[in-house]
């Protein structure tokens, strides 16, 4: 059981954090980030996370593998990708894709969305059959966003987003498996400093699973996630923008403490797009 919860943990870590809000500012900014994850103080993985948002469309790609003491009980990679619009300064996703190899086996999902619904997926290997299961109707796929969109989170306004109004949502998820919501609340202000990149504030918002369908109610870790209310996530800004993106995310499991922790956060406002002129005829 506390590999099971362990597992399905890093899924809403992976997933972790709000729905944009709707903002008509625009701007620009990418990250570059890297991640270390280690379970009671000992590493168990490491990712990284690339993030470009331009003025009318953003991506998103991420990718990480076991290290550490984890590979001897089991090794995995994965990586995802999500890419969009951006409709009155909110990110809308319009495709989602990613793949997780363990054991050597292969999770492949895949996405297509439009105005914050699913218009098509597939899931490779399909979800196994299971009378318990919460089945998962065409009503759950709408106003939802993929995990890794669900991950940017704008903060509405013009001035700091580090604010307590970054934690004031909900975020309904659908994952290719389950359809889910992360809802957040302020808890404190902290400070960080990467190993290179970012330092300075950061603002830490508690996280609280609810499963909505897709899901077996009886499976351990289900209840687990269900009643944790000890996650937090700690949110930095993409310099340029008004997003803020986890840099730290912690929670308790039966083996001990589990954190994903950002050692480098490296982002950068990049220069809007200028039109050429259009020369004038003689």
């Amino acid at each position: 059981m506390p590999w099971t919860v362990l597992r399905s943990a890093i899924g809403v870590a992976v997933a972790t954090i709000a729905a944009a809000a709707a903002d008509p500012a625009l701007a620009q900014g990418r990250l570059d980030a890297r991640y270390s994850v280690t379970l009671a103080g000992m590493p168990v993985g490491k990712g990284a996370w690339v993030i470009d948002i331009a003025e009318n469309q953003f991506t998103a790609a991420a990718s990480g593998a076991t290290a550490g003491l984890l590979r001897v009980f089991a090794s995995g990679q994965g990586s995802g990708a999500s890419r969009g619009f951006i409709v009155g300064g909110t990110p809308v996703p319009a495709s989602f894709a990613a793949s997780i190899t363990s054991d050597k086996k292969t999770e492949e999902i895949r996405m297509t969305l439009g105005a914050g619904d699913v218009k098509d997926f597939a899931v490779s290997p399909e979800v196994p059959v299971d009378p318990e299961r919460v089945p998962v109707t065409e009503a759950h796929f709408h106003g939802v966003s993929d995990p890794m969109t669900g991950s940017l989170i704008r903060v509405p306004g013009t001035g700091n987003p580090l604010t307590p109004q970054a934690c004031a949502r909900t975020t309904p998820i659908f994952d290719g498996r389950m359809r889910y919501n992360l809802q957040f609340a302020y808890k404190r202000m902290e400070q960080v400093r990467a190993d290179k990149g970012y330092e300075g504030p950061v603002v830490v918002c508690a996280v609280y699973f609810t499963p909505i369908a897709g899901y077996v109610p009886d499976r351990p870790a289900i209840k687990y996630l269900v009643t944790l209310r000890e996650a937090e996530v700690w949110l930095a800004p993409i310099v340029g923008t008004r997003v803020v993106v986890p840099f730290r995310f912690a929670m308790p499991t039966p083996l001990g403490i589990g954190l994903l922790r950002a050692t480098e956060f490296i982002s950068l406002a990049q220069p809007s797009v200028q039109p050429h002129p259009v020369a004038k005829t003689q």
